[in-house]
């Protein structure tokens, strides 16, 4: 048995993830501790999101968690890919370097992406090149919110939320001298090479502190065939067919285009974080901060060309690399109250300082800096019979500016002040649910000398009856309402990056969504189940179209607006298949989403996923497990303009996981293979898949410790 010793000395070299091993609470959620004894998982805890004042979130959400094992499993250095196997969730998949969360078929502004319930307040929703500013290597748990319950977390958050739990503002303080979480990575397919620990240690009986870092490199990836889709091959063959009379040289390089494989160019990435907080827990109550600092490099794929348009082309400016880096403070405070009408305060604030610089042939572009500033208050009402609840309110202030010669959105500064409440009813088998929140937003832009102001009004209701033992039927109604943000109204120019010339406009009114979802949730005899159904009707939808414009030698994208129909379908059900008596335990977990996005003229909303289905077969015992599982996308033909169909793929992975130490120790080892047949995938949500495939066959070994 390795020694405690030798377990501290790999942890200096290993990446970070927490391991679960503390109870927590916070605003949004509380965790009570599974114990080590039966669990197949003892490095995390089963967690109950709630809201303050109610029993439990999950009646107006759908709800995920991804943590311990599947968190391992899946992890990966955005947190688009390590969500994207949920039902309902899919990426933006822009780059290896870039990955934001799809939830339902929605992305950018309308997906809220936080850190223990704040805003990770970076400008990853302005535009599908922009990286989230956190390392899931840091995450304890994600959870991904769908549904109308992601009201409390804003006005904008339409399409869900996901909210990443951490360990730097400590929840709780270690009975031991000091607490170490780690976790390995190392890979064939991109030669990933990750590492990084977190500490914790008591200061005194009432007093935490905690101090982690991460570090993660990652080469140009391995892709099983062309880096080109057929139909854009084919169109630089043809091109090179055209004019190899004329200019032979331009037709050697269109073939050379068309004829490039196996390697992804320009998809490197390298990423490192550090954090420290500070948090004092007492018994009626606590308050903690954190400093955090988070920092990235990360290479865009270069769309080719394939125009013979003829003399006076200009240069090409070359592949774009993307600098990133936030510093970012955070405080969280809590206060049992001793009598009144409230039992109950907590408070979360965030302040962050980010950039973003595109960098063409090593030069710097065009410059995002962000500073935002993010607080809310919420009182927990008292209990009175069977009517719980709390009311709060939010604060949001944005400075936003884009610098450089291709600065496509003018600087401008947003305030938004909203004030909300969830109330439960609980009468026995029956659960009722309510929110409403009240949002007021201010933008102004000094530069044009104008400014936008939108009041918005978001409800929801939910009803819920238990048909029986642990299965809850239910339904949700929902009103939300989103303001345009400054991207949508003022861009004007051309995106590096995305090789796009953006042009908003001012004339674009709030966006409204009228929901209604039906669900059935719990166990049905020993298999657990979670279906949901749903239907949007969006008034005014926002959404970037592109068009046979061409400004800057760059296609042009029109932010449009228009109404639209979402309509979707979405499960998961486990079923356990046999269980030995030595406690090996074998099941089958099947889960798949459905979704059709149509505007008002008929035509087909962009960058909607296809049908998407997931099959596995799981053994998990105290010491091993293993999993297989089968991930088939259909075909993707029902398109918008300007945007190309997608074939259907399947993905088959393995993987392996042992624990060779158990209790207060733990480690898991895992050996995965992922697209082990080596299959070319391209995701339809991504606006780069027809030049940037999925990366080929992997083999990845990881390496998590608590101790």
């Amino acid at each position: 048995m390795l020694s405690k010793y030798a377990l501290l000395c790999a942890g200096a070299l290993l990446p970070f993830v927490p391991a679960h091993a503390q109870t927590a609470q916070n605003t949004n959620s509380s965790q009570t501790s599974r114990g080590t004894t039966e669990s197949d998982d003892d490095y995390h805890t089963d967690i109950i999101v709630k809201a303050p004042g109610l029993s439990e979130l999950n009646l107006l959400a759908g709800r995920s968690v991804v943590s311990g094992i599947e968190l391992q499993r899946n992890l990966d250095g955005q947190v688009g890919n390590v969500l994207a196997k949920l039902p309902g969730v899919s990426t933006s998949s822009f780059a290896p370097g870039v990955s934001r969360p799809v939830l339902r078929g929605l992305q950018g502004d309308r997906v809220r992406i936080m850190v223990d319930g704040i805003g990770l307040s970076d400008a990853s929703g302005v535009s599908a090149d922009h990286g989230v500013s956190t390392d899931p290597l840091t995450a304890q748990s994600i959870d991904v919110v769908r549904g109308p319950a992601v009201l409390l977390y804003g006005s904008s958050a339409i399409g869900g939320a996901v909210n990443i739990h951490d360990k730097r503002i400590p929840r709780s303080v270690p009975d031991e001298p000091v607490h170490i979480d780690a976790l390995a990575g190392l890979d064939s397919a991109s030669d990933l090479r990750e590492g990084g620990a977190s500490l914790d240690v008591p200061v005194s009986k009432e007093i935490a502190f905690h101090v982690d870092g991460s570090y993660r490199k990652t080469d140009d990836i391995d892709i099983p065939g062309y880096v080109l889709a057929s139909g854009l091959r084919q169109d630089a063959l043809d091109a090179a067919d055209a004019i190899e009379g004329s200019d032979p040289d331009k037709a050697a390089e269109l073939r050379e285009t068309a004829n490039q494989h196996g390697t992804l160019p320009n998809s490197d990435t390298r990423t490192y974080s550090l954090g420290t907080g500070l948090a004092w827990v007492g018994e009626n109550g606590s308050l903690g901060a954190s400093f955090g600092y988070y920092n990235t490099r990360y290479g865009t794929p270069d769309r080719p060309s394939v125009d013979i348009g003829g003399e006076g082309e200009e240069e090409e400016e070359g592949p774009v690399q993307i600098h990133m880096r936030q510093y970012r403070g955070d405080l969280r405070g809590s206060l049992n109250l001793a009598s009144g009408p409230f039992s109950e305060v907590h408070t979360r604030w965030g302040y962050s300082d980010y950039s973003h610089t595109e960098f063409a042939n090593g030069e710097p572009g065009t410059t995002f800096n962000v500073k935002n500033l993010e607080g809310r208050l919420e009182l927990v009402q008292q209990q009175v019979g069977d009517w719980t609840g709390s009311l709060g309110g939010q604060f949001v202030h944005r400075d936003f500016e884009a610098i450089g010669d291709e600065a496509f959105v003018p600087p401008s500064t947003t305030d938004e002040y909203a004030l909300f409440t969830l109330q439960e009813i609980n009468r026995g088998p029956a659960q009722f649910q309510g929110g409403l929140r009240y949002s007021h937003t201010d933008i102004d832009v000094d530069t044009l000398n104008t400014s936008k102001s939108y009041d918005n009004i978001s409800a929801s209701l939910g009803a819920s009856y238990e048909i029986a033992d642990s299965l809850r039927l239910g339904i949700n109604g929902s009103r939300a309402s989103r303001s345009p943000n400054a991207e949508e109204l003022f861009a004007n120019g051309p995106h590096e990056a995305t090789e796009q010339f953006e042009i908003g406009s001012q004339d674009l009114s709030k966006e409204t969504a009228w929901g209604l979802e039906g669900y059935l949730r719990g166990e049905v005899g020993p298999a657990t189940v979670n279906f949901s159904i749903y239907k949007n009707w969006f008034k005014n939808y926002v959404y970037l179209q592109g068009s046979d414009d061409i400004e800057d030698n760059l296609p042009v994208y029109y932010y449009l607006q228009q109404d639209a129909d979402y309509f979707g379908l979405e499960g998961e059900v486990t079923v356990p298949l046999y269980t030995t008596e030595s406690g090996m335990r074998f099941l089958t977990d099947l889960r798949g989403d459905y979704i059709r996005a149509t505007l008002d003229d008929g035509s087909a909303v962009p960058l909607i996923p296809p049908l998407s289905l997931l099959g596995a077969l799981e053994m998990k015992s105290p010491r091993w497990g293993a999993r297989a599982e089968v991930q088939w996308f259909d075909d993707q033909n029902r398109t918008a303009d300007y945007e190309t169909p997608t074939d259907g793929y399947t993905f088959v992975n393995l993987s392996v996981s042992w624990k060779p130490m158990r209790g207060n120790n733990n480690v898991t080892l895992m050996l995965q293979g992922n697209n082990i047949f080596d299959v070319e995938g391209r995701m339809h949500t991504s606006a780069t898949k027809d030049f940037a495939p999925l990366r080929g066959r992997n083999v990845k070994l990881s390496l998590r410790m608590s101790i």
